[in-house]
């Protein structure tokens, strides 16, 4: 907490309980919170969660493929915007948004234009895939969500806060190709060095409630791998924003 700069009642505040409990946990080296005030504890630390708390992370021990799944959420909307924000803070190298809109990134990120200035300027390379608002699957996605803040809306709102960046030298956009939208719109990958959030979209629901998964590279051909190589596969057919 001391390199932190936090002090006991200031971390219970970060993670929503009580002072008395934060003690209590100091007080006891084998007591355990609970999972969520464990995450909340090392985020706000910025440590992770074997350093603290070692017996609790032996026993969720993961040896398989699974290991790279640090959570998942039944709506992406249920992941906290904090998580979007920390993992963008942290991405030092790649950071790729490959959303079919990525409007709620801007929407829920504060002065993301300022991070993204900030993060090219620091040498990240930043990427945005969008889909063709004009496109054809873009119609008929929306014929589908049938939402009064359509698709194409959405897309060409981000495409304003990208305009607003466009002497930004580093910064890349692309539209997918019309080829690959079909399977742009139905898996979101939003890439932050070796981690990624993904949603992969079902039937006739919007982004913000389909599930999501937070995944961490760990192995060679796993499943941080298989969707980062779908979003460079994307990427690499994808046409300049241009418009």
């Amino acid at each position: 907490m001391a390199e932190a700069g936090l002090s006991p009642r200031q971390l219970a505040v970060r993670c929503g309980v009580t002072g008395k409990t934060v003690e209590r946990w100091l007080a006891d080296a084998d007591r355990v919170p609970h999972a969520r005030n464990r995450e909340d504890a090392c985020r706000a630390l910025g440590v992770d969660e074997e350093m603290i708390w070692p017996s609790a992370m032996k026993d969720r021990i993961k040896t398989g493929h699974d290991r790279e799944l640090v959570r998942s959420y039944p709506y992406r909307s249920a992941c906290p915007s904090t998580v979007w924000g920390e993992l963008i803070d942290r991405t030092t190298a790649d950071l790729y948004l490959a959303g079919y809109t990525n409007y709620f990134v801007w929407l829920e990120q504060p002065a993301f234009a300022e991070t993204i200035r900030r993060k090219v300027a620091s040498g990240c390379r930043v990427r945005l895939l969008l889909g063709d608002p004009e496109g054809e699957v873009t119609r008929q996605r929306e014929a589908i969500e049938d939402t009064a803040l359509s698709v194409s809306t959405r897309i060409r709102i981000t495409l304003e806060s990208l305009r607003a960046l466009k002497n930004l030298a580093g910064l890349e956009a692309r539209f997918s190709s019309p080829e690959d939208a079909v399977n742009h719109v139905s898996l979101s990958v939003f890439r932050f060095d070796e981690q990624l959030l993904v949603t992969p979209h079902l039937a006739r629901l919007v982004g913000h409630d389909s599930p999501l998964l937070h995944l961490r590279r760990y192995e060679s051909g796993g499943m941080f791998d298989r969707f980062a190589e779908h979003a460079e596969e994307l990427w690499t057919r994808g046409q300049p924003v241009t418009r």
